[in-house]
């Protein structure tokens, strides 16, 4: 049987075909298929969205083959249609948003994802951002690297809170909030969470006390941090008005998705000084274009969506689709299907 590993240069090609060999044993041919991802940004393609690479390329390289493994992709409608004998994709991330489920649908291949892969790396680099973001210090590292011993920064009014004793609200609470709610909990911080889908036990086992109502919880938190899934009803779920709940001082930070936040609204905030600072690692536009005000705001931290770069997620991404291409081929019910 032929299998595709188009890969790109994070989960690699060579990591795909490396886990489906050893998951799959011999007797399979595994082409492998680079696509520019990350040096090049993500983007839509006909009418999937975030994949790298073109649909010319992706139909050659499918020729006979019956799977296709990949982050990237662009599974189109087009590509699709011009691949008969692709029976099965399975994606390396949480959603498959590289993929026309209705084309694949009516195609008969069947799609699954690999959840969870990043859910830790997420999870950490929140806090780090978390920290980095409160205590300022991309600003104190940049200030010593240009030869200047910043004390203003140990100065009452400029050092920035700690996190023992924050008050603390998460805006969702999955496997990545259920993380940095713990992980926050064992620093001291004073956790609440509004997730109106969550299960209050839940909540309470990784040390956050529910709320429930958005605007209470935006009232009683010195620092706020998104982990919502991007919806229709959540986008554009912190704007202007609910900015301006916060209390003056406050700390925002993003790792979940760039359109949950209102980034005008956001450095009005930052330049009229009501909140403390930001942490963003996503953003409404990938990568912000030059006009972008994020890019002249004070007390922004940013980082170029890379909360869930590590070389665990990538080889997670990769031991879980080759294990679902297992399943495939041995007959049995898939683990992660979406469609």
């Amino acid at each position: 049987m032929r299998i595709l590993a188009a890969g790109d240069h994070f989960v690699t090609p060579g990591l795909f075909a490396r886990e489906l060999t050893a998951g799959i044993g011999a007797g399979h041919t595994i082409a492998e298929l680079l696509l520019p991802w990350p040096l090049t940004p993500f983007g839509p393609v006909a009418e999937v969205d975030e994949a790298s690479g073109d649909e010319d390329t992706l139909l050659e390289a499918l020729e006979g083959a019956r799977v296709c493994v990949t982050q990237m992709a662009p599974l189109t409608r087009k590509v699709l249609e011009g691949s008969p004998a692709l029976r099965l994709v399975v994606v390396g991330r949480g959603g498959p948003v590289n993929v026309s489920l209705e084309a694949a649908a009516e195609h008969g291949v069947q799609v699954c994802n690999t959840p969870g892969r990043n859910a830790a790396a997420t999870a950490e680099y929140t806090v780090g951002l978390l920290l980095a973001t409160v205590r300022r210090i991309p600003e104190t590292s940049a200030a010593l690297a240009a030869g200047r011993w910043a004390g203003e920064f140990y100065t009452y009014g400029n050092c920035g809170p700690g996190l023992d004793g924050a008050r603390v609200g998460l805006i969702g609470c999955g496997a990545v909030g259920g993380r940095v709610a713990r992980a926050l909990t064992a620093l001291g911080a004073r956790v609440r969470v509004y997730d109106p889908y969550a299960d209050p036990a839940a909540l309470r086992a990784v040390g956050a006390a529910p709320v429930g109502d958005l605007d209470e919880l935006l009232r009683g938190s010195d620092i706020v941090s998104l982990h919502a899934r991007l919806t229709p009803e959540t986008r554009g779920l912190l704007g202007a008005r609910e900015l301006a709940l916060l209390p003056e001082g406050a700390v925002v930070v993003n790792c979940a998705r760039g359109a949950l936040l209102d980034e005008d609204a956001l450095c009005d905030a930052l330049g009229s000084g009501r909140l403390a600072a930001a942490g963003l690692d996503v953003f409404a536009v990938e990568p912000p274009p030059p006009d972008s005000r994020l890019r002249t705001a004070p007390r922004l931290v940013m980082t170029p969506h890379l909360a869930g770069a590590s070389t665990a997620v990538a080889q997670n991404a990769a031991r879980v689709a080759a294990a679902e291409v297992g399943r495939f081929l041995r007959g049995e019910p898939l683990a992660h299907r979406v469609a």
